[in-house]
């Protein structure tokens, strides 16, 4: 293979820092971040040390033995080439007090927000293109338009921001969760990032899914963590606040906003305009980030920072979006789409499938019993039925110890039980 397509095709790990000055951190503050370590492992030995601060234990060493220089700590024995055992001083744990009250955080040495902000722009679009078969098996579990997955694929490719729409019940919630399965290339992220003498908290193991592919790389730098593009949902839970960092007062530390830790994947706002504040209020706070990719947050002293703002907006809402909003935002959008309530040849392919995945069977004229049900009071067929009513089905044949066979006496009663029926 010519050695330029080979380097093109070789997946990037961000190089080990060997230095100091390659960690993008001053001296003082990896020094006081390794004394914290130290104070807190109970093996103090350099290569304990060096583990949990996610550093080589060359540099690891020379921390320490600026350390020992300084008396907060003591050489209690050797073990190997630049692995010796600690312990911390009397001044050391004096020393220590002091810098716990400036930043409490213990853990993987930070990297610097310039060093960040680099990274998630070089991955902010996937290195390989979203085509129809890729948008095709992402929704593979789902029956939708062709000109739906097209506009989704669209959408996908540009990483421009997505306004889907629709009565509930029709989808939305489901459409959105599924565009981050087409962004298939893991990326990297840091466990931490250092703003001054501040760090932001940023790798979340709930949010974040690790790829556990990094064995593939000869050596890279530990302080990053190789994870699936993070999707994030937000819904009514939503407060401005919550946009901004959160600041830990007993730890002293800082917890990375979901917008953040979303960044190289898809954030979604569903339920739209039922969060606790108001629609305006919340799209003014991103009309700067969507539309420059950039993002502003503020530190408790007051101090604003910049951050990256690279990941697929997706905002979802069964409210009429001129209720919401107006054109002028929309105008923001890079897409928007309305998911109108399925045909009735759509609705029956969907149950099909549903009754399929489940194992459910049942004879042909079971089903148009059910399709002619809608009509017969006046309701409105929606995408998420037929899943529902397997499952109220599921139910009532588990509670009566039945067989997954579907009738239109039990149809009858998983429809009554779904819809509402009065117990007398």
């Amino acid at each position: 293979m010519p050695e330029a397509v080979q380097a093109k095709t070789k997946p990037f790990a961000p190089p080990m820092p060997e230095t100091v000055e390659e960690t993008g951190l001053s001296f003082q503050s990896l020094a006081d971040l390794a004394l914290k370590t130290a104070a807190t492992e109970t093996v103090q030995t350099t290569a304990a040390i060096a583990e949990r601060m996610c550093l080589p234990v060359t540099l690891t060493e020379m921390l320490l033995q600026h350390l020992y220089r300084e008396k907060l700590v003591e050489i209690r024995g050797n073990i190997g080439l630049n692995n010796n055992r600690y312990a911390v001083l009397d001044r050391g744990w004096d020393q220590l007090r002091r810098i716990m009250e400036i930043s409490g955080y213990v853990g993987p040495t930070p990297v610097s927000l310039a060093a960040y902000t680099a990274m998630m722009r070089s991955q902010a679009q996937p290195e390989d293109l979203v085509g129809p078969d890729t948008v095709a098996e992402a929704f593979n579990d789902l029956v939708l338009p062709d000109s739906l997955l097209q506009t989704l694929g669209f959408a996908i490719n540009s990483r421009r921001s997505l306004f889907i729409s629709g009565i509930p019940g029709t989808g939305k919630t489901s459409v959105a969760e599924r565009i981050n399965n087409a962004l298939q290339t893991p990326v990297w992220i840091p466990y931490a990032v250092a703003v001054d003498e501040h760090v932001i908290n940023l790798y979340d193991g709930h949010n974040h899914e690790r790829s556990l592919d990094e064995a593939q790389f000869d050596s890279f730098d530990r302080r990053w963590i190789r994870v699936a593009r993070p999707l994030i949902i937000v819904g009514g839970e939503m407060t401005l606040e919550s946009t901004d960092l959160i600041y830990n007062r007993a730890a002293r530390y800082y917890e990375a906003p979901f917008q953040m830790k979303a960044n190289c994947g898809t954030l979604v706002v569903d339920d739209f305009g039922r969060q606790r504040v108001e629609p305006e209020a919340l799209l003014n706070r991103w009309i700067v980030p969507l539309e420059r990719k950039v993002d502003f947050l503020t530190l408790h002293t007051g101090k604003k920072i910049s951050v990256p703002f690279e990941e697929l907006v997706v905002f979802s809402t069964n409210l009429e979006p001129s209720r919401l909003v107006d054109e002028a935002f929309l105008r923001r959008m890079g897409y928007r789409v309305r998911i109108e309530p399925p045909s009735e040849e759509t609705y029956r392919r969907i149950f099909e499938r549903y009754t399929e995945n489940a194992g459910v069977s049942y004879e042909p004229l079971v089903l148009d019993y059910l399709i002619s049900k809608y009509p017969a009071e006046r309701r409105v067929m929606k995408a998420c039925e037929p899943r529902d009513l397997i499952s109220r089905f599921l139910d009532i044949c588990q509670y009566k110890a039945l067989q997954p066979t579907l009738t239109t006496d039990l149809l009858d009663l998983a429809w009554s039980n779904y819809f509402g029926i009065a117990h007398v």
